[in-house]
């Protein structure tokens, strides 16, 4: 018996087949792009045009890197289907690492029944089969936590999870505020919690880290023809503060002043960022973005500093909105008209296909599948402290734990970027909740090793370095070594 095969708690069994695994992800990127099959094109939403249009345009807009509309551009000619290839084989390719990671890697159908649990209970599928950056985020979470504690990654795909998840962080300014929190959350680890995250293991994020900056600014250069992160910042904030009223606060503590073009508005500001924003209000007639984007950032600042306690106040209640803000399927309906005409100007071939798909010709329902979705996402992140807790308390769930952790704080990052800097959305939260079912489904997985009389392995970091060791804590009856 090899060694790796002790530590992992478990007999060689006969490897499966290429043909088996070739079978196996067959049927998981079928299922993955299911909905875009059936609705006979990819799944469209309200911003999939601002992100294509980049490219063509030629400059930059708030909340649209470059990245993900380089993509799209690319494959306009091919109706985009390759884009939905790539995320369903990324996704694949980061859950089959994750199992291994887990010592179930070995089982093509376990791979295949994860996914299709998932796919009914969340918005997995769904995300996978829409030409929108939100798959990524998701997807960002796992690979980084796998680039950090993974032990079972060859050097290659260490660096190859590095590179998406550089890749994921430049596809949407909230995934890579994301990823800089959780770089953040490892080292302060690795500062309290030494034993358990030696400092070279926190740092093994940077690389992620920097290089998403490093292509953020290069693709927006591309399209831009400068170096750039992509504007916006204080608009989005802005939109989250005159919802919560304190925009209409600071003007009427500071109205009339004629640096502010908003006071003669004040009576028409509406309390909705939406609204505001993206609708027929007076943002749009006093230029929106350009025309008042310094007075927008004065306003930001100003309140900031005039009103801290109810700043906190707004951004904690944000915060927890965002938490358990995670309905599916915000956005995806038939009333696309600013996508639509993008879509006829700059990529008219595509337009006969995307007419007849099931989307433009009728409202998706996602209402059953949410009443499903919502609760088992909920409850799922609410039991993720126990996770944590279970992996102290028993080293045999330590990798679960090091996982519930990292998907735990990803949420409250992914609720304090989506919701206090910018405006809760059920988009928002849809795009991560799915992690929190995914944790939970491999519980049993790991409990039925423990009641087999096995044990899974149990990580030491050696040393500061960051090199590891493992041991079995408890002894194995070698008589009584069942598979997986």
């Amino acid at each position: 018996m090899e060694a790796r095969d002790v530590l992992r708690g478990h007999s060689p069994a006969q490897p499966a087949s290429r043909l088996t695994w070739c079978l196996a992800f067959l049927s998981v990127f079928a299922i993955l792009i299911a909905p875009a099959a059936w609705n006979g094109f990819p799944l469209l939403q309200y911003d999939t045009g601002g992100y294509l249009a980049r490219w063509f345009e030629g400059y930059l807009v708030p909340s649209r890197p470059a990245a993900y509309g380089l993509l799209l551009a690319a494959t306009a000619h091919l109706a985009f289907w390759p884009v939905l290839a790539l995320q369903a084989a990324v996704t694949a390719w980061i859950l089959k690492l994750l199992l291994d990671e887990l010592g179930l890697g070995e089982r093509p159908a376990l791979l295949v029944g994860i996914v299709a649990v998932l796919s009914f209970g969340t918005a997995l599928p769904w995300l996978a089969s829409i030409l929108l950056t939100d798959i990524f985020a998701g997807l960002a979470v796992l690979a980084l936590h796998l680039v950090v504690f993974g032990r079972t990654l060859r050097s290659g795909q260490r660096w190859a999870l590095t590179a998406f998840v550089a890749f994921a962080a430049a596809t949407h300014s909230a995934t890579l505020a994301v990823v800089a929190l959780l770089s953040g959350a490892l080292v302060v680890g690795a500062v309290f919690a030494r034993s358990h995250l030696p400092p070279a293991a926190a740092w093994r994020a940077a690389p992620a880290l920097v290089l998403g900056v490093a292509l953020t600014l290069t693709a927006n250069f591309a399209v831009a023809g400068h170096f750039a992160f992509t504007p916006g910042g204080y608009g989005i904030l802005f939109g989250r503060m005159l919802q919560d009223g304190i925009v209409s606060r600071y003007l009427a503590d500071h109205c009339p002043d004629r640096r502010l073009r908003l006071c003669p508005f004040r009576a028409e500001l509406p309390l909705d960022a939406d609204k505001f924003l993206w609708g027929d209000s007076v943002f749009n007639r006093l230029g929106r973005f350009d025309g008042l984007g310094e007075e927008m950032r004065e306003i930001v600042l100003g309140s900031l500093r005039d009103y801290p306690g109810r700043q906190l106040e707004a951004a904690v209640t944000a915060t927890v909105t965002q938490l358990v803000t995670v309905a599916n399927g915000e956005g995806v309906n038939n009333q696309l008209w600013h996508t639509y005409g993008i879509m006829a100007h700059f990529t008219p071939a595509v337009v006969p296909a995307a007419r007849w798909a099931r989307q433009q010709r009728g409202a998706i329902d996602f209402s059953a599948m949410n009443r499903v979705q919502v609760p088992l996402g909920l409850i799922s992140a609410a039991l993720l402290p126990l996770l944590i807790l279970a992996g102290w308390r028993r080293p045999e769930f330590a990798a679960l734990s090091r996982l519930s952790t990292s998907v735990a704080v990803a949420l409250l990052a992914n609720a304090f970027v989506c919701g206090a800097l910018a405006n809760p959305h059920d988009r928002y939260g849809a795009r991560l909740v799915w992690l929190a079912p995914l944790v939970l489904i491999l519980v049993p997985l790991a409990a039925s090793v423990l009641q087999r009389g096995t044990s899974v392995p149990i990580p030491k970091f050696a040393s500061a370095r960051g090199t590891f060791s493992c041991e079995l804590r408890n002894q194995m009856n070698t008589s009584n070594i069942n598979t997986f």
